[in-house]
């Protein structure tokens, strides 16, 4: 269990995603402690070698969507209380919707959808006794454009931002606010070696090159400062123009 130490903090899940390890120094400079998600040894591991020059100024809580008892059971909305959650978790499944093993579809939507409504149940639970909270979700431009084989990932990502987008809709009378930033091309994580892989992709993106990571968490960054608690209930994109027109 992590307790609360009178500071703000802000809840990173998925925090072993290359997003969340360049947002999290970010965070420490504005003095909010991060608290970054890992499901396994690795993924400590992981973000301990990454904020090795930040001893002390974050901390870390194994926490697995995808293991139902620690949905039941993490983060007591009465003990454990967040200013921020910035969602960066996303499942791994792509195939053919015709295609799909049942078993998998079922475990990924629970995973991907019913997990993430009972964490985001008892976050917000935790923030409306703060009477205060900023809830940011990092969604994908492929609910938009998917490609074959990403409908399942289309359809989650769709679903967690109808709840976040709900979340603002229904909490922002009580100080909560939510948005939602989709994303592009972004060199980082799986996306840096698709794009290295597929180097030709860029050239259908306006802007003609992929997002940075830095410019990504600079991004998150403003959409946690006070000046953007009107962009509420809402989706921003953040794609180059991707998803603005046709491929040229």
């Amino acid at each position: 269990m992590i307790k609360n130490k009178g500071e703000k903090r802000a809840l990173l899940l998925g925090g072993t995603c290359d997003l969340a390890l360049c947002l999290a120094p970010k965070l420490i400079k504005k003095k909010i402690m991060p608290i970054l998600t890992w499901r396994d040894s690795g993924g400590k591991t992981k973000i301990d070698s990454s904020l090795s020059d930040f001893p002390d100024l974050y901390e870390t809580v194994r926490f697995d969507l995808n293991d139902s008892s620690a949905c039941q059971t993490a983060f007591n909305q009465d003990t454990e209380i967040f200013a921020f959650l910035v969602d960066f978790a996303q499942g791994d499944y792509e195939s053919l919707i015709a295609g799909g093993d049942e078993d998998r579809i079922g475990a990924y939507f629970f995973e991907n959808v019913a997990a993430r409504a009972a964490l985001l149940k008892r976050i917000a639970r935790g923030m409306i006794r703060m009477k205060e909270g900023r809830l940011i979700f990092l969604s994908s431009s492929a609910v938009e454009r998917p490609a074959p084989g990403q409908g399942f990932y289309a359809a989650a990502k769709l679903a967690s931002e109808a709840m976040y987008r709900n979340c603002g809709l229904e909490l922002a009378s009580k100080g909560i606010t939510a948005a939602i930033l989709r994303l592009g091309y972004v060199r980082a994580g799986r996306g840096r070696i698709f794009l290295d892989a597929n180097p030709q992709t860029t050239d259908q993106i306006p802007l003609r090159r992929a997002l940075d990571k830095e410019e990504v968490a600079e991004a998150i960054l403003f959409l946690l400062s006070p000046g953007a608690a009107g962009i509420n209930a809402t989706t921003l994109t953040m794609d180059g123009g991707l998803s603005a027109g046709k491929k040229v």
